[in-house]
């Protein structure tokens, strides 16, 4: 009873985690897509239902440090693409800003859970194949900036 009980608390607490960067995802879109600013954004998002089941401080931490670093990321994902910028869908380009903050930045989350969490909301939320390329990009940056655990691996 104790196993199951611990159990079914690690699979909340991933899908608090997993909700949290869904929301995130969410915010960095409605930022990249309406100019609307970091504050305006947070305030709103509180009304998406999910936003309860959600770990509000890892949803806090990571949107905060995407926006703090909006440049040097869109700069550093501008690197890795084989296209303009331009022609990247909204949504995929959020999940590489906060996967790429996340590998960049919460070097306690293994390189490959920032991945497959980044892969897994692209297929919920992205386009038909755009998980493909989110995952070709994310594991360029996770080479570049985990190279010792990415060599481990």
């Amino acid at each position: 009873m104790i196993l199951e009980s611990k159990v079914n608390s690690r699979k909340k607490k991933i899908n608090n985690r997993r909700k949290s960067r869904e929301l995130v995802m969410k915010s960095v879109y409605r930022g990249l897509v309406n100019q609307i600013d970091i504050i305006q954004i947070k305030k709103d998002i509180q009304e998406d239902p999910d936003f309860i089941r959600a770990d509000q401080n890892l949803y806090e931490e990571i949107l905060s440090g995407v926006f703090k670093n909006l440049k040097s990321l869109k700069k550093e994902i501008e690197s890795y693409i084989d296209r303009s910028y331009d022609e990247l869908s909204p949504i995929e380009l959020s999940i590489m800003y906060f996967s790429l903050y996340e590998l960049k930045y919460s070097v306690s989350v293994p390189y490959k859970v920032v991945i497959n969490e980044a892969v897994e909301i692209a297929k919920t939320f992205g386009g038909a194949d755009g998980y493909k390329y989110i995952n070709g990009i994310l594991n360029q940056a996770a080479k570049l900036n985990r190279t010792s655990e990415f060599k481990k691996n």
